[in-house]
């Protein structure tokens, strides 16, 4: 008996078609693949069509006995532009076999090994233009990438130069197909009465579709105006005859066969080679090691025909961009005849129509191990592509209707990935950019942009922002090419580089603050991120790195540059002078300091002199900036001494940042624009409390992402929050001005503030600056060398005396000791100077995208601290600014990607062990609503156990009366919670750890049962989780208590994750 095939809810005619994501539709039949499993039934109008989305199934149609290809849906509609050529041609036309035969030969190993010279040529001019560029210039490869392929196809099969390299834009033909790609896709999910009374769009649609035939006919023209013995493929459909039947081809047919290979032979490849170089580039080991293949075979001369079968990781890497990433990543067949697929269990009738979800199916599990979704070259080496089942890895295609150009696009991207990484080292423009799809005919990474640096050239660092939210507020920072000087007027001549390494904007506020100060000590200083000197460290001046770990790992901008001086061997480094400086946290006992140390020892061990010694900051120590201070001390003592730069002397309470102020207008006119948003501004769409009057506040906030942005359930919602509107008016209080007076600022020396452009003092406290963070000891010594009464001198001199106990621990700001202290003149330059430039902050997404992928939910406790010690309370900056937003308000954010690891497992059949307190539950409700999800969708879920520490049931037990109800009783959780004020209603726990021990039962049986656990919250949270979870073992396993700790450090490896929090 078969298995009922399930489908989402469907709306009456219309079907599902509204439910599909309209800029990249693959994305919406992802997620429900996510949500319904292998296999479910979709509904478009009166179409009903079956989505196969696992191997297994995907193999049972890859029978052309069974099945054929359907030409329906958006390829109807390309249809319209592409007639009858081999893309599109149904099966039963006679004009797709006669083009078959008569074209096959033009593909042949032969032919494709005659196109290398052609294929070079086009490869050499895009590596030309990116020379001539030079490392500045922001790269879009979807941009050039089509320049390349488009003029390659047309050079190696028509013998047609488009010289699209030597153009402002992209040829016509090349818009005009976009729009008609997208405008096709769009059609097919309209009903025909809409598309027909569409009347601009189909004139559009109209002219785009003649604009490329015109460029077809101008080509057939030129040929049989000027007629060539070249055996190309123009030539084989001029004048070729069809072996079988001696037919030659039709003129109409001649010309959808040219554009079919103009738009799909380049596309394809386009977007193929888009996704190589972002897992290529996002990945520093997977581009060192192509790198290395590509030194060791090329060396400095150019590619040759024999190189190609050497180069075999760079063939790994296209063949796994495909694997992920298909050219066609989405193709449908229509049953022949009736038919039972997945081992006797669905029934797919004649005639039903079977779309493959490509992209799903070449990331199963089950063939490709539980890493499958991650891009991973060595799955494709030593023998193992060769092992892989048969249908497994299909990218072109399936039978007598795959790509007959694959060979083609194969030779194509070898060439260019190799000559592109001969020339050039490749940066993200955007470090921490996550992988975010368009669509077309093909899929594309969208604004996905990097920075060609010519190998072997000069050592001068590319400014690369850390933090494409920051730099959105900021404005790209651009250095003057004249001299830098200090306040006292001092030529700063000597270069110092300033580089990071950083993902939460930690490190790169310490190096900010060298880089301000550098001019006050004769130096001219240049920030960067790591990345941005990967084989390049600069000798003409000291290097000082500014770097954090992060799970043991570097920064997303800093992971290049590790893996380059992991890879030297000598003694590459002779002439660098350096420093580091390296942030961290302690709690993660394993990697603490793991990255900052590698690098100061690899650099000395590579022959770099090191200048001072490595600093070590412990966030989760009270002394954090103080370390900072000390170091940043200790440096500037260090380094006018090495270099014989000359030190400004510092006037009291006066600018010593080169930073300048002029007010351009008093306050008494409003500004007459408002900012406009950007195109990374989210809405909010709810915002409400979820806690009684007598606890701490905790909210649910729903946000609308921006359009094309994603999140997986587990991931984090990065924001750029304001300080609150209490906190800035305090601030221009104490210094006498007003919230709407414009001021311009200038800087000698890089600087995180708004330079060189208007900004009301208001904008300027609210957006751009730190004005909760707690002072450090140098804000003290700058304090105290300002002008300031016999009083405040004591005060200070205390404050500095005591300094965790009576600053740290009470978080007193600048502010703060400014306003207990009147008398201390500082100037607001010199408070500006003090102040840490504003971060971006992480929540936990509490939502998941089978929800709705274009919304996400955060759960935010909101703090609002009474210390003792404190005239004002303490509000969270990024709490506080998200407590006071209301629906239809702008956001900017950013999606940021959890480790791979802490995401629900993919198959649902695995259960969860869930450790959370406070809004620490956050990520496990996202989990927890997935399952939820595909649970209604008819799947399999196994039920999960998760513990939850609060107060109390009627004051902060979140989500209790209504999520954690309703999956209750659906039957995929069963929740144990632990009440610190009424442990009565929790079997008596007063913490989630001493749940945990009362349940040991039940971990024990969910871990023989392959659970994996989660753990969310405080370190104190954490820790108590972990000697619980060390305690059962030991209890169970009788064993002492360091065996024990052994024990649960093997035990846990790969299924027990956490996310801790401050």
């Amino acid at each position: 008996m078969t298995t009922p095939i399930p489908h989402p809810p469907s709306l009456p005619f219309l079907g599902h078609v509204t439910s599909i994501d309209k800029e990249v539709p693959l994305r919406s039949f992802n997620l429900l693949a996510d949500e319904y499993g292998e296999i479910y039934e979709f509904f478009q109008f009166s179409r009903r069509m079956v989505i196969v989305n696992s191997y297994e199934l995907m193999n049972d149609v890859c029978d052309d006995k069974k099945f054929y290809k359907n030409i329906a849906g958006t390829f109807m509609q390309v249809r319209h532009g592409l007639g009858d050529g081999l893309f599109t041609a149904k099966g039963d036309e006679e004009n797709w076999a006669l083009a078959h035969r008569l074209l096959m030969p033009a593909f042949s190993t032969i032919a494709v090994r005659d196109m290398f010279d052609e294929m070079v040529d086009i490869a050499s001019q895009l590596v030309t233009k990116w020379e001539r560029f030079g490392p500045a210039p922001v790269i879009d490869p979807s941009n050039d990438f089509t320049r390349l392929t488009f003029d390659t196809i047309a050079l190696c099969a028509m013998s047609y130069r488009l010289n699209s390299f030597y153009r402002e834009g992209n040829h016509p033909f090349v818009q005009a197909m976009v729009d008609f790609l997208v405008e096709s896709g769009q059609r097919a999910f309209r009903p025909a009465l809409v598309n027909s009374l569409m009347r601009g769009n189909n004139e559009k649609y109209t002219q785009d579709i003649k604009i490329m035939a015109d460029l077809a006919n101008e080509i057939i023209a030129e040929r049989r105006a000027n007629p060539s013995d070249k055996d190309d493929l123009l030539n084989k459909m001029l004048l070729g005859k069809d072996p079988k039947t001696g037919k030659s081809l039709p003129d109409d047919n001649i010309r959808n066969n040219l554009l079919t290979f103009l738009v799909a032979g380049h596309e394809t490849t386009s977007s193929t080679l888009c996704f190589a170089f972002y897992y290529i580039v996002k990945k520093p080991e997977v581009m060192r090691k192509v790198r290395e293949e590509v030194d060791e075979v090329l060396g400095d001369q150019a590619i040759q025909l024999n190189d190609l079968s050497k180069l075999h990781y760079v063939t790994a890497c296209i063949r796994e961009a495909l694997r992920l990433h298909p050219a066609a990543s989405m193709r449908s067949v229509d049953a022949s005849e009736d038919t039972i697929i997945g081992g006797g269990k669905y029934r797919i009738p004649k005639g039903w129509t079977v779309l493959i979800n490509t992209i799903r199916s070449m990331q199963d599990p089950l063939v490709w191990g539980e890493d499958a979704a991650e891009f991973n070259p060595d799955r494709m080496l030593d023998g193992k592509f060769e092992a892989v089942p048969a249908n497994a890895w299909q990218p072109f295609g399936y039978g007598m209707r795959a790509c007959i150009g694959r060979a083609v696009a194969l030779q194509e991207m070898i060439i260019a990935v190799a000559c592109v990484f001969q020339k050039f080292d490749l940066v993200m423009d955007d470090p921490s950019y996550e992988l975010a799809l368009k669509q077309t005919l093909t899929i594309k990474p969208d604004k996905f942009y990097f920075h060609a640096i010519p190998r072997k050239d000069r050592s001068i660092p590319l400014v690369v922002p850390g933090s494409a939210l920051l730099q959105a507020r900021r404005g790209a920072y651009k250095p003057k090419a004249t001299p830098t000087a200090s306040a006292a007027g001092v030529e700063a001549k000597q270069p110092l580089y300033v580089l990071y390494g950083s993902n939460t904007g930690t490190s790169e506020t310490f190096a900010q603050r060298i880089a301000s100060a550098a001019a006050a000590y004769g130096f001219r200083a240049t920030i960067s991120t790591l990345d941005s000197v990967a084989e390049r460290l600069p000798t003409d001046g000291p290097v000082i790195v500014i770097t954090a770990s992060f799970e043991g790992e570097p920064a997303d901008n800093a992971a290049h540059f590790v893996e380059w001086i992991k890879s030297l061997k000598g003694s590459e480094l002779a002439n660098v002078s350096y420093g580091v400086f390296g942030c961290g946290n302690r709690d993660w006992v394993r990697s603490f300091q793991r990255i900052p140390a590698l690098i100061d020892s690899v650099l000395a061990e590579r022959g770099a002199r090191r200048l001072v010694a490595r600093g070590v900051g412990d966030a989760s120590s009270a002394e954090f900036f103080e370390a900072f201070d000390e170091w940043e001390a200790t440096l500037w003592e260090t380094l006018p001494k090495e270099y014989g730069t000359t030190v400004a002397s510092e006037s009291s309470g006066g600018n010593t940042a080169g930073i300048q102020m002029e007010t351009v207008d008093v306050g008494t006119e409003r500004a007459s624009a408002l900012r406009q948003p950007d195109a990374e501004l989210g809405t909010v769409v709810e915002n409400r409390l979820l806690t009684g009057p007598n606890v701490a506040a905790k909210r649910h906030i729903e946000l609308d992402l921006p359009q094309g942005m994603a999140a997986r359930a587990g991931d984090y919602l990065a924001i750029l929050p304001t300080n609150p509107d209490r906190d800035v008016h305090r601030a221009i209080a104490r210094f006498s001005l007003s919230a709407e007076q414009r001021i311009v600022l200038t800087s000698s020396g890089p600087t995180s503030l708004p330079v060189d452009k208007p900004i009301s003092i208001f904008d300027l406290l609210t957006g751009y600056v730190e004005l909760s963070q707690p002072a450090t000891t140098r804000d003290l010594r700058t304090l105290a060398s300002a002008e300031n009464s016999e009083e405040s001198s004591g005060v200070l001199k205390d404050l500095s005396a005591a300094y965790a106990e009576k600053v740290l621990s009470k978080r007193l700001s600048v502010l703060d000791i400014l306003e207990d202290n009147p008398d201390i003149k500082l100037s607001f330059e010199t408070y500006l100077h003090m102040l840490p430039s504003m971060r971006i902050r992480q929540y936990s997404i509490s939502s998941s995208p089978l929800w709705s992928p274009t919304r996400i939910s955060l759960t935010v406790s909101v703090v609002a601290a009474t210390i003792t010690g404190r005239k004002e309370t303490l509000l969270g900056v990024a709490s506080t600014f998200l407590a006071n937003l209301r629906p239809g308000d702008k956001v900017q954010m950013a999606v940021r990607a959890s480790s791979m690891a802490f995401h629900p497992p993919a198959d649902p059949t695995v259960p969860m062990i869930m450790f959370a307190a406070g809004s620490g539950l956050s990520p496990m409700r996202g989990f927890l609503q997935e399952r939820a999800m595909q649970k209604k969708a008819g799947r399999e879920v196994a039920k999960s156990l998760l513990f939850f520490g609060c107060r109390a049931p009627q004051e902060d037990y979140l989500y209790s009366d209504s999520d954690l109800k309703e999956w209750s009783e659906l039957g995929i959780v069963e929740v144990k919670p632990a009440f610190s004020r009424a442990k009565e209603d929790s079997a008596g726990c007063k913490y989630v750890q001493e749940r945990v021990w009362h349940e040991r039962a039940d971990i024990i049986a969910a871990y023989e049962t392959n659970a994996k656990f989660f753990s969310c919250g405080s370190k104190k949270v954490a820790q108590g989780i972990r000697d619980t979870l060390t305690a059962i073992i030991k209890e169970h396993g009788e064993v002492n208590d360091a065996e024990a700790a052994a024990m649960f450090d093997r035990a846990t490896q790969g299924r027990y994750v956490t996310d801790i929090f401050e």
